[in-house]
């Protein structure tokens, strides 16, 4: 869902992005909408900042029961957590459409822009299990960091089968999104799906989009250009384990133990 997110607007996100929706139903698995799609990616929308029963959580989970799909996406919330001020998180929100809700803290807070000055980082990673898949949901700048993405392999097999990203991710650095999407892919013998903004935000930074889902071998299923945009791509889980079995990368990998 590459849309051209309002700044510092959330009951008008929610119409804008409910309308490119609404076409969805029955049609789709998952939606998988930008980062902070409710105001753009702005530190000064931390006083919008919303809390899990906010008319945000609502509407997704209203989104998904009329979809009858998951819709993914992060937004600013608000979480008490028991302290004298509470936290702000730029939180990733999994919503299926029995209502429930998962959820994942971004870890990595974009230090170049003061990201981490005013939100609390994430410390556990979330794998989600939706209608026979895996996935992964991390956001933005956690692109840049493979460590924290690593797809492990155990007796109960991979750790995940999808991995996706929702982002902000500006036009200056688009070659770098394009290039570690690509890489996550190859790397984890996984499909990746990367979802980025289009337009300009309040801050006057432009976003050119270039969304794009991948396969295992890093090749493009879908791949957006700089326009408001929604795709659909059908995924194959037979093809994914067919290539797991051909090259087994995976046995060779590194053990290793993430701290913080």
């Amino acid at each position: 869902m590459q849309g051209d997110t309002r700044w510092h607007d959330p009951a008008g996100n929610r119409g804008y992005y409910g309308s490119l929706i609404a076409p969805l139903r029955g049609r789709t698995d998952l939606v998988v909408l930008p980062e902070t799609f409710t105001s753009g990616f702005s530190n000064e929308a931390i006083a919008q900042a919303e809390t899990m029963d906010g008319p945000t959580v609502s509407w997704l989970r209203s989104q998904a029961r009329s979809l009858d799909a998951a819709i993914t996406g992060s937004v600013q919330l608000r979480v008490d957590d028991g302290t004298d001020a509470a936290k702000v998180h730029n939180r990733l929100l999994f919503v299926t459409p029995d209502g429930g809700v998962r959820h994942y803290d971004k870890r990595h807070l974009f230090r170049y822009a003061d990201e981490h000055k005013r939100y609390a980082p994430g410390s556990e990673r979330l794998i989600v299990e939706w209608r026979g898949w895996k996935i992964c949901p991390l956001v933005c700048y956690d692109l840049r960091f493979p460590v924290y993405s690593r797809n492990r392999h155990s007796a109960a097999g991979f750790d995940y089968d999808l991995l996706l990203y929702v982002a902000n991710w500006p036009s200056p650095r688009a070659h770098a999104w394009s290039t570690l999407l690509r890489a996550r892919a190859i790397e984890n013998l996984c499909y990746v799906a990367g979802v980025n903004r289009v337009g300009t935000d309040g801050n006057g930074h432009e976003y050119a989009g270039a969304s794009a889902v991948l396969d295992f071998l890093g090749q493009p299923l879908s791949q957006d250009s700089h326009q408001e945009l929604v795709t659909t791509t059908t995924l194959s889980m037979a093809q994914l384990a067919a290539h797991r079995e051909r090259f087994p990368a995976w046995m060779d990998a590194d053990a290793f133990t993430l701290r913080d």
